[in-house]
């Protein structure tokens, strides 16, 4: 379920769930703020998702580098240096 299949549409994964997760990121939220904010919008959302998908998809996030914690606990979007690409 981390990537879309035949049978499992982008909105059902768990790369999907993600960009959901980084488009409400747009200030630091602890990981409780961010289900809220889903709970209230999930009718607009196109899947089911669950608490625990929320922790695999975030889970996910961290491993590719695209979120960090704040000194508050809170999850944030990870900063992308200026850097020069070869």
């Amino acid at each position: 379920m981390l990537m879309p299949a035949k049978h499992i549409t982008f909105a059902e994964s768990l790369l999907g769930f993600g960009s959901y997760v980084l488009a409400t990121l747009s200030e630091p939220m602890t990981i409780d703020q961010v289900w809220r904010i889903f709970e209230r919008d999930s009718n607009k959302y196109p899947a089911y998702q669950s608490f625990d998908n929320l922790i695999l998809a975030v889970d996910v996030l961290f491993a590719v580098g695209a979120l960090t914690l704040n000194e508050y606990g809170e999850l944030e979007l990870k900063k992308v240096g200026g850097g020069v690409c070869a």
